[in-house]
């Protein structure tokens, strides 16, 4: 006989919280948020939207566009220079939205330095720069996914 589930269980999915996440999207809209989190007998239920920091900066305030990403992926990849990614999670170029980037291309950074921040498992990670040298290539933008292994900065 299958045994049944205690009360203490999470409770489940039903078809009237799809509603009630389609009213919490609406808020964030509304309201400019980027996140809303509420728990409701015992079911918690977070929305969450990506927003670019770029689109909301007055025209006179934008940033600087990003270094042109290399042609071809490949040798990008082999280039002596390159940091590569160390984790899984999303990259950003500062410390938190409107705030100056770490780094910018043209920049001379030390050994340690930090060039980036990678969010994953909602921990922000620094990664250090593993040489001293001048940033030539920025390969990210902010707030892009990022995956193990994939090229985040040139340095030479």
């Amino acid at each position: 006989m299958a045994r049944q589930p205690d009360d203490k269980t999470l409770p489940e999915f039903k078809s009237g919280d799809g509603a009630l996440i389609r009213e919490l999207a609406m808020l964030l809209d509304e309201t400019g948020l980027t996140e809303i989190e509420i728990e409701r007998a015992g079911l918690r239920v977070r929305v969450a939207r990506n927003v670019n920091i770029a689109a909301s900066l007055p025209p006179n305030m934008q940033p600087a566009a990003p270094a042109p990403v290399a042609t071809a992926p490949a040798e990008v990849a082999k280039h002596l220079g390159v940091v590569p990614s160390p984790m899984v999670g999303t990259a950003y170029w500062a410390s938190e939205p409107g705030a100056k980037p770490f780094i910018e291309v043209g920049a001379k950074v030390a050994v340690g330095q930090t060039l980036l921040i990678i969010e994953a498992m909602k921990t922000m990670n620094q990664i250090p720069s593993p040489r001293a040298g001048t940033v030539t290539q920025i390969l990210v933008e902010d707030g892009q996914p990022v995956e193990f292994g994939e090229p985040l900065v040139i340095i030479e």
